[in-house]
């Protein structure tokens, strides 16, 4: 007989995983798998991430890498498993879930996730102890960053630490079988947060959740706007089809014209008042659950109120089981607004929220799990490409991005974004980490939460930044407050230019290597500061993360009034046409057209003075003012628009129903760098003064614009020989005009890149701000690297 086959050498291994590992059900998973394999050792959370300490053979460690890979759980996302030899004997006991260490942090905090299937199917059951339990969650759905104040990510570092958890809650919890094992906000109705209603002068109706909540949902249904605490602040609701309700909180809210967003119980109610693709419905479903922008059926039954001269509902789904229930007790959908006055953060803390929307709510339906992390509702829209996050927020952030090859060094960087739209983020060793939407920076109570989201964010993952990065604009808090952090931690202060900065950030989501070849960047929005002094938002830059080149733009055109100019388009209109046809364009205009009437009752003379002596006129290539031009032509929001960019919206409302049947204007790309409109305005005017329909002169504003934008694309790249082309900022958000120029670049043979991951508007600046200070200290490659 030969000899006996050798046992395989078994050995000690320490792994790290790395990624987004804790909170998840991970350390259950790596368990389950080790007991069934037989295997010895421990698996426990650190700053770092997970720590697996294994002993086996190469073969088995090859099968448990593999199955850890294929079963990870839902809410888990692996980026790195590193293994390296560990010394010492076999240990007894098997395979252990071990406490958790501190350390150096490294490791990702989960979004928010929507609560799963299973957790609603308990809520739902008579006979689950969880039955009409607004807080049920497992490791797989529930509230993370909006509840967590520290890393390691357990129960002591979170708002539920107050909690103590009853006899079969802790049992779950310690069970490494069970769906909620160290599932950190694990609660009951026996020992979790409790839910009650307030109403007028505090008088509380306490009871039984199930009580309270259809009680809150009664009050909706007659007519009352019911301030809702979620799991990143307050919601005031109202039925979505009660006219007079919705009346009565746009005006309460001071809310002016923009769209409220909407809660559906389901996809099929939702159906029944918008059109929904397949990938609508997989966002909506989504463990994010964010807003989605979807076509309104006709004749939906919405309130007009909700969204006025929009042709999409802002829609999501039911994502917490307060949610859930509430939406069950109801006939039909609700406006699910943020719970502000307009302008305002969302408020978080319950004593804040009766004081802050005294005045709004009739009715407050509270609870006493206090909210960390300030989150407001994320928005996504399917654009021709794909899914596009235009607010990246609740279910989206903290989450880490990958960022492309050669940012992998050891510097940091903090990126402190734009005053509109305002985000964060820090960045360095391969990964950026965008804050949550902060809102704008004109707001005080915006810039306080902007300064306790980035202290919070610098404390949970242990950042001191070597490089501080900001806009170049001089006025912005932004920039003010970059500023003032490099002078407090003694990093190294760099300004990007803005729109520079939104060319790095459609790179970097689309993994373009560092030193990857130039792209030819179409960058359009309202105002960022220029490189010469003036204002852009047409551009069109040849360049990368390291620098760029400016090779042509919109042609400059004042904006009489400064900021005014932003705000009431009238003056647009007037300052584009006198552009266009002179100062005395106005006498050669047929006087019955409705905006020349209108223009005529303006101080003109006054514009002119300020246009003629560069007071208060700003030069500006704006594509953004250019769309305010056009609309107050045509009577949309001719005298002023409540909100950032509602003009344009409209006008690409108006405009969206004739697109297949509008052509062009006759118009040529211009061979210089500056595009001027003066053949575009000929030609609008002479279709309104002929009595064309205003959506087909706004679709063949589109149409134009598009051909225009397209033909001086396709010709800069053949000149400096490039074949990609990024499209980013604000103006990119009509979803009319980033398909069709998407489409002529395709046509034309060119590879097009808009946003998906990070907004197209300020809300993806910092990515882009982060990226260029990264490159422009992290040595070159070499060539063949």
């Amino acid at each position: 007989m030969g000899a006996p086959l050798a046992e395989p050498a078994v050995e000690g291994r320490l792994v790290r995983v790395t990624g987004l590992v804790q909170g998840v059900g991970f350390r259950p998973t790596v368990w389950r798998i080790a007991a069934a394999m037989g295997l010895s050792g421990h698996v426990r959370n650190d700053a770092a991430g997970v720590e697996i300490a294994l002993w086996c053979s190469d073969a088995e460690f090859e099968t448990f890498a593999d199955r850890l890979k294929a079963e990870c759980p839902p809410l888990a996302r692996i980026d790195g498993v590193e293994a390296t030899k560990l010394d010492g004997p076999l240990p007894a006991g098997g395979f252990v879930i071990a406490a958790s260490a501190g350390g150096q942090v490294k490791t990702g905090i989960v979004p928010d996730a929507a609560c799963c299937p299973e957790c609603l199917a308990e809520v739902l059951d008579p006979k689950d102890r969880r039955y009409f339990y607004p807080f049920a969650n497992c490791t797989h759905c529930g509230p993370r960053l909006s509840i967590v104040k520290a890393i390691p990510y357990d129960r002591g570092s979170t708002s539920m630490a107050r909690f103590s958890m009853c006899e079969e809650c802790r049992a779950e919890y310690e069970n490494p079988a069970d769906r909620r094992f160290h599932a950190q906000p694990i609660a009951c109705p026996a020992c979790g947060p409790r839910v009650w209603l307030e109403g007028p002068y505090r008088v509380v109706i306490g009871g039984a959740s199930q009580t309270v909540i259809r009680e809150a949902a009664a009050l909706i249904g007659e007519g009352r706007i019911v301030a809702i605490k979620g799991v990143g602040g307050f919601h005031l609701a109202c039925g979505a089809t009660d006219e007079a309700a919705v009346a009565r909180l746009r005006a309460r809210k001071k809310r002016g014209g923009r769209p409220f967003a909407l809660m559906a119980r389901d996809l099929e109610q939702l159906a029944e008042f918008a059109e929904l693709s397949g990938q609508e419905r997989a966002a909506l479903a989504s463990r994010a659950a964010p807003i989605v922008l979807v076509k309104r059926r006709d004749s939906c039954g919405v309130a007009a109120g909700v969204a006025p001269q929009h042709d999409r509902l802002g829609f999501m789904l039911p994502y917490t089981p307060l949610h859930h229930l509430l939406l069950r007790a109801l006939d039909g959908p609700v406006v699910m607004t943020s719970g502000n006055r307009s302008g305002e953060p969302q408020c978080t803390d319950n004593d804040e929220a009766r004081r802050e929307l005294a005045g709004i709510a009739d009715f407050w339906l509270m609870h006493d799990r206090e909210i960390v992390n300030r989150l407001d509702d994320s928005v996504v829209r399917r654009d021709g490409h794909d899914i596009s996050v235009l607010r990246r927020a609740r279910g989206f952030a903290p989450e880490p991005l990958a960022l492309p090859a050669g940012f992998d060094g050891p510097i940091r960087a903090l990126a402190t974004g734009g005053d509109l739209k305002a985000a964060f983020c820090l960045a360095g060793g391969g990964k950026a980490l965008m804050s949550q939407h902060l809102g704008d920076l004109d707001e005080l109570k915006n810039q306080e939460a902007w300064g306790q989201a980035l202290g919070l964010y610098r404390s949970l993952f242990d950042t001191k930044p070597d490089l501080i990065v900001a806009d170049r604009h001089p006025g912005y808090r932004s920039t003010r407050l970059a500023m003032e952090l490099a002078r407090e931690t003694a990093a190294r202060f760099v300004q990007v230019q803005h729109h520079h900065a939104h060319l790095a950030s459609c790179l970097a989501q689309h993994g373009r290597a560092i030193d990857a070849p130039p792209v030819l960047g179409i960058i359009l929005d309202g105002l960022g500061y220029g490189d010469d002094g003036t204002i852009w938002g047409g551009e069109f830059l040849l360049g990368g993360y390291r620098g760029f080149r400016r090779l042509a733009y919109f042609e400059p055109v004042a904006m009489p009034g400064g900021d005014k100019a932003s705000i009431e388009p009238w003056r647009n209109a007037y300052s584009h046409l006198r552009a266009a046809f002179g100062p005395d364009f106005l006498a050669r205009l047929p006087a019955d057209l409705p905006f020349v009437r209108a223009l005529a009752e303006k101080p003109l003379g006054v514009l002119d003075r300020m246009i003629e002596r560069g007071v208060n006129a700003p030069l500006a290539s704006s594509a953004g003012r250019l769309f305010d031009a056009c609309a107050a032509v045509l009577g949309i929001c001719f005298e002023r628009q409540s909100y950032e960019g509602q003009a344009g919206m409209e006008m690409e409302a108006l405009a969206s129903p004739f697109m297949d049947a509008a052509e062009a204007w006759p118009a040529t790309s211009p061979k210089g760098p500056v595009i001027c409109w003066k053949g575009l305005w000929e030609a609008l005017l002479r279709d309104q003064a002929s009595g064309v329909e205003t959506g087909l002169i706004a679709a063949r504003f589109h149409r134009t614009l598009i051909e225009i934008i397209s033909r001086k694309a396709i010709g800069l790249t053949e000149e400096n020989g490039v074949a990609t082309v990024a499209l980013s900022g604000g103006a990119f958000q009509n979803r009319l005009l980033l398909e069709g120029v998407l489409a002529e670049l395709t046509v034309g043979g060119l590879e097009g890149l808009a946003h998906a991951s990070v907004p197209a508007n300020d809300g993806g600046l910092a990515l882009g701000q982060a990226t260029i200070g990264l490159a422009l200290s992290l040595p070159r490659l070499s060539l063949g690297a």
